[in-house]
């Protein structure tokens, strides 16, 4: 349920009606507007009378929202959220993009990258550390010498840095890490989504493999309900008859979520597409229709990748592709 209170109303009395509706035993999430308060609430609601709420002279409207996810609603939070990164901001119009490679392998390379997607307009470094492979025999990550590689390209660039978590158990591991990734495979980890929630980080929410776009709000109200509301969704593909590709890319996802969830949509071609050749013109339609952000795979020596080599932008390939997305989203302002 979500009670819309008028412009006019004072801090008193909003303040007022806020502790009244949580002595009836329910939760109250606060969201101020440029005209409007929203006072979303949570829990059990059918205790509250919706007309005897509508009836205060502050309340402009009541209604009940209908979505399972609820914190998550644009109906919740009519404005757009945006999760400043280090002053790196994502959402509400503000474009970020995300790049470095799949794999941390030296750090020779992690610096070499981290300093050529910076230059080519990168706002954030990607790497992974912890690798969930489908294969046990392939390369399963550095782990905790991964993390500490990144947070040195991080002293020498100033980029904050995102890397994938795979096991609650690992969070002391992520303090310094700037935005945790909740890859494909661990978008229905619950267990993990609530100890996240708990973090004050920022969370990087990849779509599963595939899983509906209310499958993927509902793993992020896993997250928000134990207070984190810094979350950034991102589309990755989903698994069709397709075989071409390695996934097909929905970008129909990107309106549709904006629609649906105030929170940030970024995409990523590289797993999208698996191809190196099609993440261009993937990302360069996702910056068309919307996206908050990209995430791309950028290796200095693709060949002699240890992981997904096939799908990684050469380091010159980036700065092309970037000058081109800077240019559509000109185009669109």
């Amino acid at each position: 349920m979500i009670a819309v209170i008028k412009p006019s109303a004072t801090a008193e009395q909003k303040a007022g009606l806020v502790d009244w509706i949580r002595s009836q035993g329910v939760g109250v999430h606060v969201s101020e507007g440029h005209d409007y308060t929203v006072l979303g609430l949570i829990g059990d609601t059918s205790r509250i009378d919706m007309e005897l709420i509508a009836s205060l002279d502050i309340v402009d409207s009541v209604k009940r929202v209908a979505e399972p996810f609820k914190q998550c609603s644009r109906k919740f939070h009519p404005d757009d959220t945006v999760v400043d990164v280090g002053g790196v901001k994502i959402g509400g119009g503000h474009f970020a993009m995300i790049a470095g490679p799949c794999s941390v392998e030296s750090r020779e390379q992690i610096i070499a990258v981290a300093q050529a997607v910076k230059d080519a307009g990168a706002k954030l470094l990607r790497g992974g550390a912890f690798k969930p492979r489908t294969s046990p025999y392939s390369f399963q990550g550095l782990k905790d010498e991964g993390i500490e590689l990144l947070l040195e390209a991080k002293k020498a660039t100033g980029l904050p840095i995102v890397t994938e978590i795979m096991n609650a158990n690992d969070l002391p591991l992520f303090e310094e890490v700037d935005v945790i990734q909740v890859g494909a495979r661990n978008m229905q980890n619950f267990d993990l989504l609530k100890e996240l929630g708990r973090t004050g980080k920022a969370i990087l929410l990849k779509r599963g493999l595939a899983n509906t776009l209310q499958e993927l709000l509902l793993s992020a109200e896993n997250i928000m309900i134990g207070g984190n509301a810094r979350i950034i969704l991102c589309e990755r593909g989903i698994r069709t008859f397709e075989t071409h590709t390695r996934n097909t890319l929905d970008l129909s996802a990107v309106p549709a979520l904006h629609e649906m969830t105030h929170l940030p949509v970024v995409v990523d071609p590289s797993h999208a597409t698996g191809q190196a050749r099609l993440v261009e013109p993937m990302a360069l339609a996702a910056a068309a229709c919307g996206a908050d952000g990209l995430m791309i795979e950028v290796h200095n020596d693709p060949i002699h990748a240890l992981c997904d080599g096939a799908q990684s932008l050469t380091c010159a390939q980036f700065a092309g592709t970037a000058r081109k997305v800077r240019a559509i989203r000109g185009a669109l302002q």
